[in-house]
């Protein structure tokens, strides 16, 4: 059954669930509720309803971890710590297995970004969208799901991180390379663009904001967002 059920498929009927795992009905319906709180399913009313199967999007794998961090009183730079280790194998990975596609879609975020420098909102969403399609394009989701989740968390902005003109120029310069690399499909390079893009805001953010690096974020931030 799990390797013939996608996205919208209703999952069978509670009785056949009941006959098939061999659980208790509370068991059962304790064990829906809790799938339906991590967005895997969604109960769909009516004669014809039932558990409905989702595609869970990263905001759970987010909220979790953040309250880990905010246990852990671990700060926004362990975020930022984490991507500059993943992001550039991921950015080899991608250059790797990038589809036409995606690679399109890359080279419209940059574009975006280059048509919206002083838009900050707009610049900084696409600043998102291209980490995440560099990450999806891995071909490995897990990589996915994590970008997703840590971007999705927080961001510069977000606690502070002001990026005034200069920089965003400069992370555009960078995004123009690690595309470059990728759409030439140099993984060396790629790996070696996206590393050089993430240190770059790290010493940036180092010599301008070491309080906001430092800064715990609460769990509450997530729920919000």
């Amino acid at each position: 059954m799990r390797d013939q059920l996608v996205a919208g498929d209703l999952l069978p009927p509670e009785h056949m669930m009941l006959e098939e795992y061999g659980i208790g009905r509370g068991t059962l319906r304790e064990a829906l509720r809790l799938l339906e709180f991590e967005g895997v399913i969604a109960l769909k009313p009516g004669p014809k309803g039932g558990p409905v199967l989702l595609t869970p999007d990263a905001s759970y794998l987010a909220s979790s971890l953040v309250l880990l961090m905010q246990l852990q009183k671990s700060p926004f730079r362990n975020i930022v710590e984490v991507r500059t280790g993943l992001e550039p194998v991921m950015s080899r990975l991608a250059a790797q297995r990038i589809s036409g596609e995606a690679l399109k879609e890359l080279d419209e975020t940059i574009q975006k970004m280059e048509e919206n420098l002083d838009d900050q909102e707009i610049f900084f969403e696409s600043n998102r969208r291209f980490h995440d399609i560099i990450a999806w394009s891995s071909d490995n989701p897990l990589f996915g799901y994590i970008v997703d989740a840590l971007l999705g968390i927080v961001n510069g902005t977000d606690v502070g991180i002001e990026a005034p003109s200069s920089s965003r120029k400069a992370t555009l310069k960078s995004h123009k390379d690690i595309y470059e690399a990728i759409a030439n499909r140099d993984p060396k390079l790629a790996e070696e663009k996206m590393r050089e893009h993430l240190q770059a805001y790290i010493d940036y953010a180092e010599r301008k904001y070491p309080d906001v690096l430092d800064r715990v974020i609460p769990w509450d931030r997530t729920l919000n967002r």
